[in-house]
């Protein structure tokens, strides 16, 4: 029988803005899922009483003054998360959420069997009874993860997402934008590490993009090809500079010469 400091737990991070009508339902849902120990709400400059709420419902809150972004709020909750890992035990499992998931975070928990139980280091989910994404940010990053791995995802922008300390690590420092949860799959297929989906249960909770307005299609669709760019020059760099380096004599070779 295991004992409890040798559990793989997990974090749930939860960012939100404005979320007051669903913030409290979200938390709940959250606390309750296996293997979290740790709800932990990233209130990215709320102008109503979201943080008060979740509070309440029984989460760690920390709050932007103002409103600063996903990506901002992530890399705030994150390095709270791991100021409360426990020296000597392994990094909590950190899960995405939503803020304004409500009552349907629970379905996320296969995520956290996924990723605790060491299926996979990324596990994103993907709703049931859905079809793949479509739509043209959808499929260009599509295209990018299958370019870089080999895998298809039906989400590639799914924002509900669980994965390893090693693995967010991997996507250090995460992209801006609409382009966060890309580069952060392909970050991590690069560094080596896995990912798959696994589906969820997550009600009626739209897709990410799927109610922005058409400038705001068009934005996302911005920041996802700048990740897609970013991370095709950094691999074209590594490749220079590791073809460079082969052609370098090394110690070994200048030994013999002489």
């Amino acid at each position: 029988m295991s004992r409890v400091e040798d559990l793989h737990v997990a974090a749930a991070l939860i960012v939100a803005h404005d979320c007051a009508r669903r913030i409290a339902a979200t938390v709940r849902a959250a606390l309750s899922i296996p293997g979290v120990d740790l709800v932990l709400v990233v209130d990215d400059g709320s102008t109503d009483n979201t943080q008060e709420l979740a509070r309440k419902a029984g989460a760690v809150v920390v709050r932007h003054s103002h409103p600063r972004g996903r990506t901002a709020s992530v890399e705030t909750g994150a390095s709270v998360i791991a100021m409360r890992d426990e020296p000597g035990r392994e990094p909590r499992a950190i899960l995405l959420i939503p803020g304004v998931v409500g009552h349907h975070a629970v379905g996320a928990a296969p995520l956290v069997a996924a990723v605790t139980e060491h299926v996979a280091d990324l596990v994103v989910a993907r709703a049931g009874g859905r079809g793949r994404a479509e739509g043209p940010t959808a499929k260009v990053a599509r295209v990018a993860v299958e370019r870089a791995s080999g895998w298809t995802p039906e989400e590639p922008l799914g924002p509900v997402r669980c994965l390893t300390r090693e693995a967010l690590e991997a996507a250090m420092p995460l992209a801006r934008g609409a382009g966060l949860e890309l580069a952060m799959t392909l970050d991590v297929l690069h560094a080596g590490l896995t990912a798959t989906e696994v589906v969820c249960d997550l009600g009626d909770v739209p897709r990410a993009g799927s109610l922005d307005s058409g400038r705001a299609r068009v934005s996302r669709y911005r920041d996802v090809m700048m990740a897609i760019s970013a991370r095709r020059m950094r691999g074209a760099l590594s490749s220079t500079q590791a073809a460079i380096g082969s052609r370098l004599p090394g110690r070994g070779d200048s030994e013999e010469d002489e």
